[in-house]
């Protein structure tokens, strides 16, 4: 039996007293350590109406952690050598085009994954739930390139959906057909889907809560129908069928002595690819802490939709895998996800990656990345000072913030770096926030 290090009670507080902090209904977490589930609970109610309690099998909805599982899709027809990553996207989609008449073909497959195109957020059109009709968008769609393919990372779902595209391209199949025979039926995911139909017949599935401005009290929501997005965004799961999920990536690819993806060309999704903070890289659809410890790399996922937070994730060299699904939306989750890795490392439960430094700007370093920053997507920011202080305005909330460089301020509250660019030496013309990169409005 795998011993773990983790002390449950120890734990379990910490996650009761984040729940209490943020106002989350319901949390459920589990964990596996060489192929046996170690740990498994529910927290909290799965609807605050009837009082239902949380289960390891309730069903929440795991946002963006959809994004490795369409990754390693992508891989296994890369494995079968029916794609490869540096083929141009035009090579599979045709109609692919960039906004300003530039080479289309300079961006490759890889640059989909890794969210390096070169396109910003867009504008969601939730509406449209065929993917030919979204190429359209795109198309069709008005924006200004951030750079060149591969310069700079920003999360753009309008650009991820395209691997769906290929994948029905290439095989001919419905994207979410091919999904859940690749994976979900042979990891007998019996209790995950992307279906809201059969999703409406499944018994212990938990109520979307989302969180009112100004108010203590969250509010139920519906589920997403995310039309198109489900690429990216689809799948609802609980943390039972995520641990034989990430059994693939700790076990070789391998499960029940079955081989179902390529070790090797898996190991390449969590390789880093582009550099999100000094210690943090993104691969394909996993986000890499390369050096977390010694001998110890951080590989994961997160997201977020109404009424969904979620973190994913495994130490591959511990054979570690942890999943932490809630039923609140922007709440930081990872909190959790990573206070239980580190609990089952024997590290304190509130250890975070190496913090930014130190760094003493002038006024008129600081004044050049003062302003308002917005993506198309909804992504919207104020850097301001105040009393010579920088300060940042998110979605309503302020946030004290302390230069670690000349062009990054981090938040103090979470030690969340926010990264600066510059195509003059005026002002900053672009800031990467969390993964997105917002660009100045004034």
């Amino acid at each position: 039996m795998t011993r773990s290090l983790l002390n449950e009670t120890e734990f379990e507080a910490f996650v009761e007293r984040f729940m209490d902090r943020e106002k989350v209904p319901g949390l459920a977490i589990a964990i596996s350590q060489e192929g046996e589930v170690i740990y498994q609970k529910g927290f909290g109610m799965r609807d605050l109406e009837t009082k239902e309690p949380v289960s390891p099998t309730t069903i929440f909805g795991v946002a963006s952690v959809t994004k490795s599982f369409t990754a390693m899709a992508i891989m296994q027809l890369v494995a079968e050598g029916k794609l490869a990553l540096e083929d141009p996207v035009i090579n599979h989609i045709p109609s692919f085009q960039l906004s300003d008449g530039s080479d289309s073909s300079r961006v490759q497959i890889r640059h989909l994954l890794s969210h390096t195109t070169g396109v910003p957020p867009l504008v969601r059109r939730e509406d449209l739930t065929k993917l030919n009709d979204h190429l359209d968008y795109l198309v069709s769609a008005s924006y200004e390139l951030l750079g060149e393919p591969g310069e700079y990372i920003s999360y753009c779902n309008d650009t991820f959906l395209l691997l769906g595209a290929i994948i029905e391209r290439v095989t001919g199949r419905l994207y979410r057909r091919y999904v859940t025979d690749l994976l979900l039926e042979p990891l007998q995911m019996h209790r995950t889907t992307f279906s809201l139909e059969e999703l409406a017949r499944l018994q212990n599935v938990s109520v979307p809560y989302v969180k009112q401005a100004g108010l203590s009290e969250v509010k139920k929501a519906d589920w997403p129908t995310l039309g198109n997005y489900e690429v990216g965004g689809g799948i609802r799961s609980n943390v039972l069928d995520l641990l034989k999920y990430g059994q693939l990536y700790v076990n070789g690819g391998r499960i029940h002595e079955k081989a179902i993806a390529s070790e090797a060309l898996l190991q390449g999704m969590w390789q880093p690819v582009h550099p999100l903070t000094r210690t943090a890289w993104y691969g394909y659809a996993l986000r890499v802490v390369p050096n977390y410890a010694v001998g110890v790399t951080l590989v994961e996922h997160g997201g977020g939709q109404p009424g969904v937070s979620s973190n994913f994730g495994f130490v591959p060299e511990k054979g570690l895998v942890v999943a932490v699904l809630s039923n609140l939306d922007q709440v930081p989750i990872r909190d959790v996800w990573l206070a239980a890795v580190n609990g089952c490392l024997g590290f304190p439960l509130d250890q975070k990656e190496e913090r930014e430094p130190d760094y003493v700007a002038s006024p008129e370093e600081l004044e050049k990345l003062v302003g308002t920053y917005r993506s198309a997507e909804g992504g919207h920011m104020s850097v301001f000072l105040r009393e010579g202080n920088p300060v940042v305005d998110v979605a309503g909330t302020e946030f004290e913030l302390r230069p670690s460089g000349s062009d990054t301020l981090v938040i103090k509250a979470n030690e969340m770096p926010i990264r600066f660019f510059f195509k003059t030496e005026e002002k900053a013309w672009a800031a990467l926030l969390g993964m997105r990169m917002l660009t100045r409005s004034e």
